[in-house]
This record gives C-alpha cells, structure tokens and sequence, in this order.
C-alpha cells in the first residue's frame, strides 16, 4: 500500500532522508576533523623525523670530514716520521761507516808504529850485535897485532895529536 502525500515534504521518508543526510554530514564533519587532526599531526612528526635526519646527517657529515682530516694528517705524521727515521738511519750508517773508517785507520796506523817500532828494534838489534862483533873483532886483531911497543907508538901518535883536534871542536 502505497501512500501519495500531497507534497514531497510530507512524506516520511523524505524526512527520514533528511536526516541521514544530515547525520552522515555531523558524523563526516566529525569524522573528518579527526582526521586531518591526525594527519597533520602525522605530518608533524614525519617533518620533525626528517628535521632530525637532516641535523644527523649534516652531524655524519661532519664527523666522516674530520675523520677524513684525521686520517690524511696521521698519514701525513706517520709519512714525516718514516722520512725522519730513514734520515736517522742513513745518518747513523754514515757515522757508523766513518767510525769505522777512523778506527781502522787509527788500527792501521797502531799497526805501522808497531812495525816501525820493532823495525827500529831490530835495526838497533843489528848495530849493537854488529858493533859488538866489531868491539871484539878489533880487540882480538889488537891483541894480536899490537905489542907494547906499537901501543907506546899510538898514544904518543894520539897525545900529539891532541891540541890539533881540540882547536878543531
């Protein structure tokens, strides 16, 4: 059984339509006020999340610069302190060579003053021996050869001598 009212205003269902419209308008109203709320507040925290990205990253950036410099300076130190230990060692090997040098010429040097020494031994070794085989050999050919009148013969000779070789010294 269907009614016709006689305007559309009168009829319930009209009313009934309005309403809905009008709750679902509240509700969405409502609805859609919680829901931008959120959203906002949603996009909120994802600036501030990207606000600290964006400090942390600038904050890495740095630290991976300064340890950038870090590592070029100790590469720079550690490249100084090679070259100053090379410079080291090789002044060390030359001081070292040249003591060497020195000691074996100082060495050297003993030895020839060892050499000359002991040659100077001997040559004075062999002049003794040969003046004392001379000292006797003269002896022996004095005692044979001169008598007591040829010795009276030479201090006669000598003490006639004498005043000559004194003017002379």
């Amino acid at each position: 059984m269907e009614h016709h009212y006689e305007h559309f205003w009168l009829d319930p269902k009209f009313w009934v339509a309005v309403s809905f419209v009008i709750f679902v308008l509240l509700v969405g109203r409502m609805a859609w006020a919680k829901i931008t709320e959120a959203l906002d507040g949603r996009a909120t925290r994802v600036r501030a999340e990207l606000d600290e990205a964006a400090r942390l990253r600038a904050e890495a950036e740095a630290m991976r610069k300064q340890a950038e410099a870090e590592r070029e300076a100790a590469l720079r130190e550690a490249e100084a302190l090679i070259a100053r230990a090379r410079a080291e060692a090789a002044r060390l090997a030359q001081a070292t060579a040249e003591e060497a040098e020195a000691a074996a010429a100082r060495r050297e040097r003993m030895a020839m003053d060892r050499i000359a020494a002991a040659e100077a031994g001997a040559i004075a070794a062999v002049r003794n021996a040969a003046a004392e085989v001379a000292v006797n050999a003269a002896r022996q050919v004095i005692a044979e050869q001169v008598d007591a009148a040829a010795d009276a013969a030479l201090i006669d000779a000598a003490t006639a001598d004498l005043p000559r070789a004194l003017r002379a010294a």
